[in-house]
């Protein structure tokens, strides 16, 4: 158990009235005691009071040690799932994080007609918002790979290459380095690149694409995220134009990041000049998320976002601008902010790049 932590989260059920709480997070609980399980259909829950007594309730086949600073209670497949845990609980309020699933809630409330559910992610929530410094090393560290792996991929651009084929190269690449797993890489070429969650097909490059690559994955159970476009052989002056102006809002949203400036006014920052240069419209999505144990993690970096920079937190700034039927631009950064402004923990160039 990380005892910091857990203070931190009992502080903020106080703060919210809360007087218990259910972690069912694979993140939020391996924050808080170490252990990582992916429950996939089977239940894992933590229990946790305002004052830090902590009980894991899960399944038997996830091999949980029990101990006196975190007794694990356990069922086997067949038994009812929550009926230790509903046995436990007490009657009135009880925190439940956004992740659980509908059928173990259900489940409980038919045990426990005296329990209220509310909404109960924040007090983790919050904590996780800004990173320790063993985290912010995690990151760090993640997005020097991250450079790496672009440096790879844009390096193996060639005549013939497919999208997939690339998007499978920078996972053996991030493999080789360390990754904890494979991810679903967005390796866009030319039209594609004009929806923002493309994922890489047999799409065959074309002298005069864009390349839209935005490469993620956890490392150390700490995600990099970023997004780099660049162009193969030649580049339009139209393409030309849309990249400066999305490099402009990304650098312009990046220099504002500062403790107590809003989320919400970088997202206006990067907007207006985008906005500005004639293509708000084109301008489809959040400027962007936090980032950590999960890659998107809350709060988001949005016009809705009215939530000051705290020193320790984590987020993306990755505008873009989407043309159906020819291109799309967007470049993405990491950020992390500091006591008195801000670290970018990418490091591959942003300046527009011809390749091939």
């Amino acid at each position: 158990m990380n005892q910091a932590r857990i203070k931190r989260v009992t502080e903020q059920m106080r703060r919210q009235g809360l007087t218990q709480i259910l972690v069912t997070s694979t993140a939020s609980i391996y924050y808080l005691t170490g252990f990582w399980v992916e429950p996939h259909e089977r239940m894992l829950a933590l229990y946790l009071d305002e004052d830090g007594r902590a009980v894991l309730y899960g399944n038997a086949i996830f091999g949980l040690p029990s101990t006196s600073e975190l007794p694990v209670i356990t069922h086997s497949d067949g038994e009812d799932p929550v009926g230790h845990l509903a046995a436990a609980v007490r009657p009135g309020a009880l925190g439940i994080d956004k992740f659980w699933y509908s059928k173990f809630l259900i489940g409980l409330l038919s045990h426990r007609s005296d329990v209220t559910p509310v909404h109960g992610s924040d007090p983790v929530d919050l904590c996780r918002k800004c990173k320790d410094d063993m985290e912010r090393a995690a990151m760090c560290h993640s997005s020097s790979i991250n450079d790496q792996v672009m440096a790879s991929a844009i390096s193996a651009l060639r005549e013939g290459v497919r999208e997939n084929e690339l998007a499978s190269l920078v996972n053996r690449a991030f493999l080789a380095r360390g990754a904890d797993c494979e991810g679903t890489q967005l390796v866009c070429f030319g039209p594609n690149g004009a929806d923002p969650h493309h994922s890489g097909d047999g799409t065959v490059l074309q002298p005069g694409d864009s390349v839209i690559f935005d490469i993620f994955t956890p490392i150390g159970r700490y995600w990099c995220d970023m997004t780099r476009t660049i162009f193969y052989r030649s580049a339009g002056e139209k393409q030309r134009q849309v990249y400066e102006l999305v490099r402009r809002a990304n650098e312009a949203a990046e220099k504002a990041v500062r403790p107590g400036i809003l989320l919400s006014e970088l997202d206006s920052i990067a907007r207006k000049i985008i906005t500005d240069g004639g293509y708000g419209p084109q301008f489809t999505h959040r400027l962007g998320h936090s980032c950590g144990m999960e890659c998107h993690e809350p709060p988001d970096v949005s016009d809705a976002s009215h939530v000051p920079l705290e020193s320790g937190m984590v987020f993306s700034i990755e505008p873009g601008i989407y043309l159906p039927g020819e291109f799309g631009v967007r470049i993405e950064d990491l950020i992390l902010v500091t006591e008195t402004g801000y670290e970018v923990l990418n490091h591959y160039p942003k300046d527009l790049q011809i390749i091939g």
